[in-house]
């Protein structure tokens, strides 16, 4: 799995650019908004990037920042919504507001993306809001933001006990014990786990 490409950018469209890397070139489909913050030809680059194997292809996705990668796998993740249709929709609105939009369910602003249709709308709303807030995204005002417990610490701590076979209950309840300790906003993530296992 290609996790990012950082190289020299040799060539770019709209929906797609050539990234090479030591000599070799790798197509990455990418959005509107990833393509505007692309420099000119022949800087460097780091686009963070999804591969996804096919029978008959192996495609590349390739994204600015690690949260419209993080969006792009969301959509993806939703029955009948493709990665095309996931660029799309990254195309047509920022990160945000199409956070924010699902997390208000504001169907018409999803519907608007070219080629979601109203029921898959409704279907990107239900599946991804509740994912959203446990991923501790929440609607402020006109934006979204981070909850105060959403740290990277947390986070990473989470996933890593979960890896290791807990519970999410059980590891949420143990990390945010540890981050509440006296000392726990000092603590590192390597420290949150350590103090875990025990």
């Amino acid at each position: 799995m290609i996790a990012y490409l950082d190289g020299t950018l040799a060539y770019k469209e709209p929906t797609y650019a050539i990234i090479d890397v030591k000599g070799v070139g790798y197509a990455v489909h990418i959005s509107l908004a990833t393509y505007s913050t692309l420099p000119g030809g022949g800087d460097k680059v780091k686009l963070f990037t999804h591969h996804i194997f096919r029978e008959d292809a192996q495609l590349l996705y390739g994204f600015a920042s690690g949260d419209e990668k993080t969006l792009f796998q969301d959509l993806i993740s939703v029955s009948g919504v493709g990665p095309n249709t996931a660029l799309m929709a990254l195309s047509a609105l920022s990160p945000s507001d199409l956070r924010m939009a699902i997390l208000s369910e504001n169907v018409r602003v999803v519907q608007s993306i070219k080629g979601v249709g109203a029921k898959t709308a409704q279907r990107i709303i239900l599946e991804l809001k509740d994912k959203m807030k446990k991923a501790g995204v929440i609607p402020d005002g006109p934006t979204y933001r981070q909850v105060a417990g959403a740290n990277p610490v947390r986070e990473e701590a989470l996933a890593a006990l979960m890896a290791l076979g807990f519970q999410r209950p059980l590891a949420e309840k143990n990390v945010d014990s540890i981050l509440q300790s006296a000392d726990g906003a000092d603590l590192s993530v390597e420290d949150v786990i350590r103090r875990a296992l025990r």
